[in-house]
């Protein structure tokens, strides 16, 4: 199996994780940690196998120029969903409406990211790298995620990872799809909104009523 062919089978995988979480409701929770635990444990590994393997290739052999900035495009998706959206969903409860909507956020972000592999990544990276080279990285790729897929994830669902305001995961939504023009409630799983107060009427981040911390210690 070459780089392309393994890169794309955890685009398939990941697909269809996302779509049977996309099929869940509220009330599964268990079946819903347990999804969200499978992608962000694919997610995590699929990236780093991209960062530390195919992703340096890819750029060697395209130089300067339109080429090496589809690379440098590559990890600021990655930064995006790994380290702000991912993050954040995994500190939603389940069960909670507003778990629907971040989920769709992530899901938006990894389908717009692996369309571009797909589409003008992987193409350029076999004219650029050429068969024998794409399986030499592709049997690099295996042993490496079989190592990673091997040890315990570093991305679990926690009440304690740091969470992002709404109006940040808007912006990174308007990023992905423009028309959505950053709107947050218009995002859930099961064609239902996940309604938020305007930004005038919300409190500050971890902020209760009387204004003291929400926050747990711990």
């Amino acid at each position: 199996m070459n780089a392309i062919e393994l890169l794309k089978d955890d685009h398939k995988s990941l697909r269809k994780l996302f779509a049977e979480l996309g099929q869940t409701t509220k009330r599964a929770s268990k079946t819903r940690t347990d999804l969200l635990a499978r992608i962000a444990k694919q997610i995590e590994v699929h990236s780093q196998i991209e960062e530390e393997i195919f992703y340096p290739a890819f750029k060697e052999a395209a130089g300067e120029g339109d080429d090496e900035a589809m690379y440098f495009e590559a990890l600021e998706e990655h930064r995006a969903a790994g380290e702000l959206v991912l993050p954040d969903l995994l500190a939603t409860d389940v069960s909670s409406d507003r778990f629907s909507g971040r989920a769709k956020v992530l899901r938006e972000m990894f389908e717009h990211h692996a369309g571009e592999e797909e589409d003008a990544m992987f193409p350029k990276a076999r004219e650029l790298l050429g068969n024998e080279r794409l399986r030499e990285l592709g049997a690099e790729m295996q042993v490496r995620k079989a190592g990673l897929m091997a040890q315990p994830s570093t991305r679990r669902p926690s009440s304690d990872a740091h969470t992002l305001s709404s109006e940040l995961i808007g912006a990174v939504v308007s990023a992905i799809s423009p028309e959505r023009k950053g709107d947050v409630n218009a995002l859930s799983l099961d064609g239902t909104h996940d309604e938020l107060p305007p930004p005038s009427m919300r409190n500050p981040a971890g902020k209760g009523k009387d204004g003291s911390s929400t926050r747990r210690s711990r």
